[in-house]
């Protein structure tokens, strides 16, 4: 197996800030108002947590247990930068909530308690696991675990690791209701929901923008006027019309969200039968809107 080339060194002493804050805040969130309040978490994450409610194992030496296994077979199949990021992550992860665990004990922090509306809890608890395993996934890591084995199956089984993620989540979530009640599962349910989001938005990026594809026999015009008026990069793409076999021009563009009606007058004032198609996109790099560091 090849050594790590400099590069990539570069780029693990890059990433490792980031990821080590996002499993702090992840862990923050499982020691704060997970466990406090009897909630679930997926993965093995999840399988830790089941161990604690029945058995008070503690949750920071039982995730980096449980991932030892995956780590010898990860590390044959999925290459060594990569398992690099993914020990970086589950080790600095079962160091934070060590940190955390002890913090509580000496009653140095006192957790969340919900008394009796634990949608507070469930809340909280989706956006600060999303929002630290969003920060972890954004800069190449994961906090190993099921994200492991889904790559492992997804490489040799072809299977989807979406599907994977998603149905051992369900099966440990399933177990919990062994020993927690079925209300706290529909808790959990609200915070996976949201934390799903959250990692989503994060990993995608704050940033909105909308990408114009126009269709028009006067892409020209159109783009001049685009670039003119609205100082904006512009790319034309030749293309032929299926039906009518006229040629035509497909007029690329990314606006922000504010520049939507002005793109729209424009095009109308010179094709007002232009074809339209406006998606949405994230995290733009380049001139005129965020510039990659």
């Amino acid at each position: 197996m090849s050594k790590l080339s400099k590069i990539q060194w570069n780029y693990i002493y890059r990433t490792i800030f980031p990821i080590m804050l996002g499993t702090a805040i992840y862990a923050f969130g499982l020691q704060y108002f997970v466990l406090p309040n009897q909630l679930m978490e997926g993965g093995v994450t999840g399988i830790g947590i089941l161990l604690n409610y029945a058995l008070g194992w503690k949750l920071s030496i039982t995730t980096l247990v449980l991932n030892i296994p995956l780590f010898l077979v990860g590390l044959r199949i999925l290459g060594k930068l990569s398992m690099v990021m993914t020990i970086i992550g589950t080790v600095s992860l079962s160091v934070f909530l060590a940190i955390f665990e002890k913090a509580i004990s000496a009653g140095w922090m006192v957790p969340f308690y919900a008394e009796h509306d634990f949608i507070l809890a469930a809340l909280y608890a989706g956006v600060t696991l999303g929002m630290g395993l969003g920060i972890v996934f954004r800069f190449g890591g994961t906090t190993g675990g099921v994200d492991i084995a889904a790559r492992i199956l997804t490489r040799s089984k072809g299977w989807s690791m979406g599907q994977i993620i998603l149905a051992s989540d369900a099966i440990i979530i399933g177990l919990s209701l062994i020993y927690i009640p079925k209300e706290k599962v529909l808790y959990t349910l609200v915070a996976v929901f949201i934390a799903s989001k959250l990692i989503d938005f994060i990993q995608e990026g704050a940033y909105a923008a909308k990408a114009f594809s126009i269709i028009s026999e006067h892409g020209e015009a159109i783009a001049d006027k685009i670039t003119v008026e609205m100082e904006r990069g512009v790319t034309l793409i030749p293309a032929v019309g299926a039906y009518s076999k006229t040629d035509k021009q497909v007029v690329y563009c990314v606006v922000s969200r504010q520049e939507i009606r002005t793109l729209r007058m424009i095009v109308r004032s010179i094709d007002p039968r232009a074809f339209i198609v406006i998606n949405d996109v994230h995290d733009v790099l380049g001139e005129g809107f965020k510039e990659e560091a």
